[in-house]
């Protein structure tokens, strides 16, 4: 068998994939100061004008002017930020959308607190690559935590009551009517808080085994002013009791260290007729098939750095961000449920209802 070390090389093809490699470094470096101006306010401070000079933006946002011309620099020769030669700098209405709306269904800047986050304990994750052993949820970096609250509020916010719940049968006329819900693996509880400003009827309890996130997410439903059918509380998957009309999980499945077990219980507190729903990221069955879908390269990369070293620590089954409907339905049925099925397929997610 030759070594491809020392095969010899096709200069075209090397070109190529060097080119690739270099043009990911920058993509890679420049994430920092993405979300440095995230953390710093420049994307909003751009986003207010038209254009800008590094001196303008400076008396806007505070920060140094040689600092800001060097990133304003740095984002134009990313494709992030235009630059015009009378010395302006501007952001175009998409990339406002993009970049400065944090409300918007195009918002992506959470991603780079995400990735700040996940660069943050690299020597943990390094440790854990070498040993075997897990990395848990509350050994990330302290971000972490509110960057996926951002990042899938996105998703929540406009696709939540306006195209996932819909697509699951009754389900909408249920939590109009008003029944008892629960969001297991809630984190700051922002989809259970939507879902209780969306619902009035409808009582709302969300439960987490990591303590900070319980704090934040009863902060949330007093700001929201939800907290009076809103509970939040600290339990982890098979621990929490009560009787549910509901149970969500929210890009929480494919998590667990052992996802049967947490789906048993889920059931095991169900009410006659009650329905398990969970929201999972898009993904085929086979890795074949996953390549072929522009999004995957995301969901593999947290699913190496947060979803499969989690799980680990766990105990793991390790199923992974892409771990297929296939295999997920049938981690429900393992679990005792009489029908799991995928109610809608999104580009990006797959909610699954389970019954009985």
């Amino acid at each position: 068998m030759t070594d491809t070390l020392t095969a010899e090389l096709d200069p075209v093809r090397l070109e190529e994939f060097a080119t690739k490699v270099s043009v990911d470094q920058a993509a890679a470096y420049n994430a920092i100061l993405v979300y440095l101006g995230d953390r710093l306010g420049l994307w909003q401070h751009l986003a207010s004008v038209e254009a800008t000079t590094a001196s303008e933006l400076a008396q806007r946002s505070g920060i140094a002017p040689r600092y800001l011309q060097e990133w304003l620099s740095a984002q134009a020769a990313n494709g992030y930020v235009g630059y015009s030669t009378d010395g302006t700098f501007a952001l175009t209405a998409e990339a406002a959308a993009v970049m400065a709306d944090e409300e918007g269904p195009a918002s992506l800047t959470a991603g780079f607190e995400l990735i700040a986050a996940v660069w943050g304990v690299v020597d943990k994750l390094a440790h854990a690559y070498t040993t075997g052993d897990g990395l848990g949820w509350h050994e990330q970096d302290p971000r972490l935590f509110s960057a996926v609250a951002r990042f899938y509020g996105t998703m929540y916010r406009n696709s939540l009551v306006a195209e996932w719940l819909p697509a699951v049968d009754g389900l909408v006329e249920s939590l109009e009517t008003g029944i008892r819900v629960l969001d297991v693996g809630c984190g700051h509880g922002v989809p259970t808080i939507m879902l209780a400003e969306a619902f009035p009827r409808s009582k709302f309890v969300g439960v987490d085994y990591h303590e900070e996130s319980i704090r934040q997410a009863q902060a949330g439903a007093q700001e929201a002013g939800v907290a009076g059918r809103v509970h939040f509380e600290r339990a982890d998957s098979v621990s929490y009791a009560g009787e549910y009309d509901l149970v969500l999980f929210f890009d929480a499945v494919h998590d667990f260290g052992d996802p049967v077990a947490a789906l048993a219980h889920a059931r095991s507190v169900l009410t006659p007729g009650g329905r398990v729903v969970a929201v999972e990221p898009y993904a085929e069955d086979t890795l074949e098939a996953n390549l072929a879908n522009p999004i995957a390269p995301v969901f593999y990369v947290g699913s190496s750095a947060l979803c499969v070293p989690h799980s680990i620590s766990e105990g793991g089954a390790a199923l992974g961000a892409q771990a297929g409907p296939a295999r997920l339905t049938g981690v429900f049925r393992e679990a005792g449920f009489a029908t799991a099925e995928v109610a809608v397929a999104t580009a990006t997610n797959l909610v699954i209802e389970a019954r009985g």
